[in-house]
């Protein structure tokens, strides 16, 4: 009964378009041709059938997931998905017990735990016995950095891959091959009187949906499939066609277009930070706003506005820093649309503070001496002498406790650097 029952919700199952179209085999993985590429060491393991424990690391729709079954149909490897959101202890010991269940008729298993940074720590160390003695292997995914978020026994036992931001011309190739199975399956569909998902023909309307699809999805690969899914059956049907626009997607979405691809998301962040180090309020608000508009993650801009405040102005305003720093964590607890609130007020401050570079000048300029060659240990007086037999090699003989003398001279670069001056040169 159970299994007519099962069998009756997959039959009434309206499943999204993202699950319909996830990549079959590793050849049609798309965007992340840092990891998954020819003689990639990724796929050059999978080849040799071997497999080992990992993480992966990236932004929502990067293909976290599509990758982890990928792996597993590559090595012909049992998958056991489970989420950490859902699951706990108890799901981990069933996976286990399934894992030696099928290596005695040797098969080796994979479980895939979709965002493991929400274990608990002992939820984590539940996993640890079972990857050492080789029971199974972990495939955990994570928006967020492992670092923080996973235990270190646990980190230490895996490798962690970073995914990117599906770049633009794959994410082209997705929308397509979604509205190209959306149109062979249901309906022809018209964009600007050419035939979408059949041809490279130019076609200026065509394009402006792609790339607005492209824009809004920001390097999301499920939301981009979610959005051509929703404009394709809200679109217009004339002759039994459908016939899709800009606008309808601006309507679904509400969101409009802007003049805003993956180039210009570069060329943004230059002119606002430019703008900000010009010390040009007006301007800086401006790219502020486009930014904001075209969908930016405030966090970038946020970090951009940091990286001013250091870089910038420096210690002609210290307090620009804190701002700074104080609108990142308005808009992590706020979002948007109220962080633009926060954020304008630090663009504006920022903008307008005392400008000095000697901070970033300062630290460049010691790491290129490094870099050149100019890597000396610390005179014998500043080392350190908390242990036994340090002065015995005369570490600490000498130093002069400052607060207790201020006004002696001491030298504190190494003795081939004592007269080098890194500050105060370009303030």
């Amino acid at each position: 009964m159970s299994n007519l029952f099962t069998e009756l919700e997959n039959q009434n199952k309206q499943i999204p378009l993202a699950e319909l179209l996830r990549p079959k085999t590793v050849e049609e993985f798309l965007g992340q041709s840092n990891v998954i590429a020819q003689n990639s060491p990724l796929l050059n393991l999978l080849k040799t059938n071997r497999l080992f424990s990992l993480i992966l690391w990236g932004p929502p729709g990067c293909g976290k997931t599509t990758l982890a079954r990928l792996i597993a149909t590559k090595t012909n490897a049992q998958f056991i998905e489970m989420s950490a959101v859902t699951s706990g202890v108890k799901d981990i010991k069933e996976a286990v017990e399934a894992a030696k269940m099928s290596l005695r008729s040797g098969t080796k298993t994979i479980l895939f735990i979709d965002e493991i940074h929400r274990y608990s720590k002992t939820q984590q160390d539940a996993l640890l016995p079972h990857l050492e003695n080789g029971t199974l292997f972990l495939i955990g995914s994570t928006t967020e950095n492992p670092s923080f978020q996973v235990v270190p026994a646990l980190l230490s036992r895996l490798q962690v891959i970073r995914l990117n931001s599906i770049d633009d011309e794959s994410m082209k190739q997705i929308i397509n091959k979604g509205f190209g199975y959306l149109a062979k399956n249901h309906l022809p569909m018209d964009c600007g009187g050419k035939c979408i998902g059949k041809t490279d023909e130019p076609n200026d309307e065509r394009d402006g949906v792609m790339d607005f699809i492209v824009n809004l999805a920001r390097g999301d690969a499920r939301y981009a499939l979610n959005v051509v899914e929703n404009s394709y059956f809200a679109s217009d049907l004339r002759d039994d066609r459908r016939n899709l626009t800009v606008e309808l997607i601006e309507k679904i979405c509400q969101q409009h277009k802007t003049r805003y691809s993956q180039d210009e998301h570069y060329d943004h962040a230059s002119a606002f930070q430019k703008s900000l180090r010009g010390s040009d309020a007006d301007a800086a608000v401006y790219y502020l706003a486009k930014m904001i508009a075209a969908g930016e993650d405030p966090r970038f801009i946020a970090r951009r506005l940091i990286t001013c405040a250091a870089e910038d102005v420096g210690n002609a305003d210290p307090n620009a820093l804190n701002v700074a720093l104080n609108a990142h964590r308005a808009v992590e607890l706020l979002g948007l649309p109220e962080g633009r609130i926060p954020l304008a007020q630090a663009v504006i401050y920022v903008a307008r503070a005392k400008k000095s570079n000697e901070t970033v000048c300062a630290i460049d300029m010691a790491l290129n001496d490094i870099a050149s060659g100019k890597d000396y240990p610390p005179p014998m007086h500043l080392r350190d002498c908390h242990y036994k037999d340090a002065k015995k090699y005369g570490f600490g003989e000498g130093y002069v406790y400052s607060h207790d003398a201020p006004e002696q001279y001491q030298q504190f670069l190494p003795d081939e650097l004592k007269d080098r001056k890194y500050t105060n040169h370009h303030g």
